[in-house]
This record gives structure tokens, C-alpha cells and sequence, in this order.
């Protein structure tokens, strides 16, 4: 094996760990909407949003999800995944949530999502490469 190769498993790798954190993370949330817990009724009524609206929201979010872990269609699921993230941080915003824990949490589950895919698509990755020097 040389190094290209190694490295090449090592990325794959951690992409899937990045990309497993943030499934679980939204599968998690997507199932206590559904079952609309008292913790995320609370949480919409604190919010300022219908309790009603949890079930259709952990739906949608699910979607987009199983759109992300289909290898063919995972860019347009992590496109969607990051709109979604974006409601929640704009939600955050309009009630003055606290920064790190609230404010910013999508973004991290966003970075997740996108870091995972990155390391994992090699499609993506000369889509958007990073070079070693600036363009001039």
C-alpha cells in the first residue's frame, strides 16, 4: 500500500465517523418529534412555534437524512440538511438563545454533514479542492 492509499482509507474513515455523528444526532432529533415527548413540547412552546408543527418538521428532517445516506443523491441531502440547520439557527437567533449551546449547534451539526461528506466524496473534493497556494 502506498501512502496515497492510506491516507486515501484514513479520509474515507473519518468522513463516515464526522458524517455517523451527524445522522445520529438528526435521527435523534427527528424521533422524539415524532413522538412529540414532553421536552420537545416544551421546547416548541418556548420558541414560539405550534406544538403540531414537531411532527411534520421531524418528518421532513428524517427525509432529508435518508436523501444524505443515499451515496447518489448525499450532496443534495446535505444541501437540504444545511437549509434545515439554517431554520434552526434563525430560530435561535429570533428568541436570543445562548451562543455556543443554541446559536451555533446546527452550524457544528452542519460542519459535521458537510466535513463527512468532503472526506468521504472524492467527487466533491475536485469540485471544491483546496490548494496549497492562493490564485494569483
Amino acid at each position: 500500500m502506498n501512502a496515497t492509499t492510506i491516507q486515501s482509507r484514513k479520509s474515507l474513515w473519518v468522513g463516515r465517523i464526522l458524517s455517523g455523528f451527524a445522522v445520529l444526532f438528526m435521527v435523534f432529533d427527528g424521533v422524539i418529534k415524532l413522538f412529540q415527548i414532553t421536552a420537545v413540547k416544551e421546547t416548541f412552546t418556548q420558541l414560539g412555534y405550534p406544538t403540531d408543527l414537531a411532527v411534520g418538521i421531524g418528518i421532513l428532517g428524517l427525509i432529508c437524512v435518508a436523501i444524505y445516506l443515499i451515496p447518489r443523491t448525499s450532496v443534495l441531502g446535505a444541501i437540504l440538511l444545511t437549509g434545515y440547520l439554517g431554520g434552526a439557527v434563525a430560530t435561535h437567533v429570533r428568541v436570543g438563545s445562548p451562543l455556543f449551546s443554541h446559536r451555533l449547534f446546527p452550524i457544528y451539526i452542519g460542519l459535521f454533514i458537510w466535513g463527512g461528506l468532503y472526506l468521504r466524496d472524492r467527487g466533491l473534493r475536485n469540485l471544491i479542492p483546496f490548494r496549497k497556494e492562493a490564485i494569483q
